[in-house]
């Protein structure tokens, strides 16, 4: 039998062993099951954290019209480069493992200035001062530590 916490009743309902999953429930229904083998189901709705939904990219706002210099704070998110707008990517601003895609919402190309000491176009071994993001392209950058990166997608040297 499953341990659970009922949000209804206010604690444990019923209390299992410790090889026994622990589900949690809301108006009787189970909401979020976690298994033996520390897996979680979440059962109704989407799993969701300060930024939204987990399985969304959402975006930082209203296309970026003029050169934009990327920021923590777009970490997760997706920048869209609008008409006149081209990207930087600054050295020491982020950390291994920060993510930001960058979408082209232009009928033209978009030019990613890459000041990091080092920035690769994925696939290749050269150091790159500029990309060029292709019409209606994505880029995905890839922060491997605060000074080097790989951006891949609709990018070229």
């Amino acid at each position: 039998m499953a341990s659970s916490i009922d949000a209804t009743s206010g604690g444990i309902v019923s209390a299992g062993n410790s090889t026994a999953a622990l589900d949690i429930k809301t108006g009787g229904t189970t909401a979020i099951s976690i298994g033996t083998g520390q897996s979680v189901t979440i059962s109704n709705g989407p799993l969701s954290d300060a930024d939204g939904n987990i399985r969304a990219v959402p975006s930082v706002g209203a296309a970026k019209t003029a050169e934009y210099t990327l920021t923590v704070s777009d970490v997760g998110n997706y920048v869209t480069v609008g008409s006149g707008g081209g990207i930087t990517l600054l050295d020491d601003v982020f950390t291994a493992g920060d993510v930001v895609s960058v979408f082209n919402d232009t009928s033209g190309d978009v030019t990613i200035t890459c000041t990091i000491t080092t920035a690769y176009l994925a696939g290749t071994d050269t150091d790159q001062a500029t990309l060029t993001l292709a019409t209606r392209g994505i880029a995905t950058v890839l922060f491997t530590s605060p000074s080097a990166c790989v951006v891949a997608g609709n990018v070229s040297a």
